[in-house]
């Protein structure tokens, strides 16, 4: 009888594995299939991205150093962490009701109870004539004159009892639904996509983490070198005050000169403030990031020595590998759960199927518990149908499919956005050594412009008005030259991060599959 039983549910199981699902087709990417070309981009010369870590980027030990404590301490990070963790573990719940739960149990069992009647015998009492006693159960009699002894019949005492022992051993399944449509298996795929999506949230948490500490660390490399330009031109101009003031007393300058050499020294003053001020927030942004006290070893004196431990990244001539960045990856699983989710809505329109089953023996003595003629069995399959929901149902397939079209809508909006900002940063790529040639030949001149008037001022050609001019223009463009040299080293920076592509990964044509390091497709 349970060979039947078994194969009606084999076969059940076997058509499980029916999807309505509709067929994930990975949309048609929304931009052009190579990067903008023209005057302000450089040629690309790569067919593909190259294969890359962050360490081939940034090639300083200290800022290296600085990353590897900020991938174990910092706090964005651990969240991330936390919630792979937490979608990994939704998933195994929602993969877990595509088996059956099996539950075992055990049991003992003991009953009885018992009645008898207790027979006792007594002695008479003493009388002074004729009497009776009565014993409890017997009955004795006497005669005499004087005292008289009776003596009863002795009691018997009769006891019955029953007790009964049973014991039993089951396995059971309850209500285990045979996924004939799909829904189960559905829901289970639905949740694998999110849980790889939380995965791919995190890797765009930690290259974004990544980028932003090499930003910090140039930054703060520019403000040293704002703050030395700062002592320098505070001190340079302290030197002119003094100068002016010597001149002033010998008859030689005006005071007017003086008070515009002490503006040259106040701005410098209130510039070395200001720069001491941004120094000491840059650490605490990078302290914030790296999630620890940094040492202070670890940052660079100057722009200049920090920007050359930068290296570019080529951005290749195909636009597709933009479909390996984090957050497009996310983008796309998410799309693919919705869509899985439009097959569960779809099942549930059919009737749901359910087994619950129970296997055991049971026994009054335990030598005998696994008997052939203890073995037990019991198996009960329900059928369920939705007859009437008022539109429920096909509604809820609808909100399904709405809310796949809004992810397939964010999924292009991604790629869009990434290929704005790699584009962006390739504009600027292409143009930023030209600034920076500019801005140092300009800084040149000025320089040479300031030595050249302080000659003909102490000659009495110039007035100050003019060695003021040229040192406020020699100032301003050390500034600049140093702005534009962070620019250049953010940009690079921003390569990184905009064409972060992702070595766990393998884009393919029917969506991103996950690979273990070398390369083999990772099992689900």
């Amino acid at each position: 009888m349970s060979r039947p039983i078994l194969a009606a549910a084999l076969a059940a199981t076997a058509l499980a594995g029916c999807s309505m699902e509709p067929k994930y087709v990975r949309p048609e990417m929304p931009v052009p299939t190579s990067w903008p070309v023209g005057d302000v981009y450089l040629k690309q010369s790569e067919a593909a991205l190259p294969a890359f870590t962050y360490r081939d980027i940034f090639k300083d030990p200290r800022l290296q150093t600085l990353i590897d404590q900020a991938l174990v301490n910092n706090r964005d990070l651990r969240v991330a962490a936390a919630n792979i963790t937490a979608a990994r573990a939704q998933y195994r719940i929602q993969r877990a009701d595509l088996f059956p739960a099996v539950d075992a149990t055990g049991r003992y069992s003991l009953s009885g109870g018992g009645n008898g009647v207790r027979n006792t015998a007594s002695s008479g009492s003493t009388n002074t004539g004729t009497g009776t006693s009565t014993g409890n159960t017997g009955t004795g009699t006497g005669t005499g004159t004087g005292v008289g002894t009776g003596t009863g019949s002795t009691g018997t005492v009769t006891t019955t009892s029953s007790s009964n022992s049973a014991f039993s051993a089951q396995l059971g399944v309850t209500a285990f639904e045979l996924d004939l449509f799909g829904r189960v298996r559905s829901l289970s795929r639905a949740a694998l996509d999110r849980y790889f999506a939380t995965e791919a949230a995190a890797r765009a948490t930690r290259l974004t983490l990544v980028g932003d500490i090499a930003d910090a660390w140039l930054t703060y490399a520019a403000d040293r070198s704002l703050l030395k330009v700062a002592q320098d031109t505070a001190t340079s101009a302290q030197t002119s005050v003094r100068l002016t003031r010597a001149r002033l007393e010998g008859g030689i300058s005006a005071r007017t000169d003086v008070r515009q050499a002490e503006q040259i020294l106040e701005t410098a003053n209130a510039d070395l403030a200001e720069q001491r001020t941004l120094v000491a927030q840059d650490v605490n942004a990078l302290q914030l990031l790296v999630g620890a006290p940094i040492d202070p070893a670890l940052l660079p004196a100057s722009i200049d020595q920090a920007q050359a431990t930068i290296a570019t990244l080529p951005a290749g001539l195909d636009s597709g590998v933009l479909l390996r960045r984090p957050d497009v990856v996310q983008a796309e699983y998410t799309l693919r759960a919705y869509n899985a989710e439009i097959g569960a809505a779809r099942a549930e329109l059919f009737p749901r199927i359910s087994l619950t089953g129970l296997v055991g023996f049971a026994s009054t003595a335990l030598r005998t518990l696994f008997a052939g003629g203890a073995f037990s069995y019991s198996a009960a399959p329900s059928i369920s149908y939705p007859i009437f929901q008022a539109g429920a149902g096909r509604a809820n397939v609808r909100y399904t499919q709405a809310q796949r079209d809004a992810a397939l809508a964010t999924y292009e909006k991604t790629i869009q956005t990434a290929f704005q900002e790699t584009a962006d940063a390739l504009a600027r790529q292409g143009t930023i050594a030209d600034q920076l040639r500019a801005q140092t030949n300009f800084q040149v001149a000025a320089a040479d412009t300031l030595q050249l008037v302080n000659a003909r001022y102490q000659g009495g050609i110039d007035t100050f008005l003019s060695s003021l001019d040229a040192q406020r223009s020699l100032y301003t463009a050390q500034r600049t030259l140093i702005t534009t040299t962070l620019t250049g080293a953010s940009n690079r920076v921003t390569l990184y991060r905009v064409l972060g592509g992702d070595s766990t990964l393998d884009a393919r044509a029917s969506g991103p599959v996950p690979v273990t390091p070398t390369g083999v497709p990772r099992p689900d």
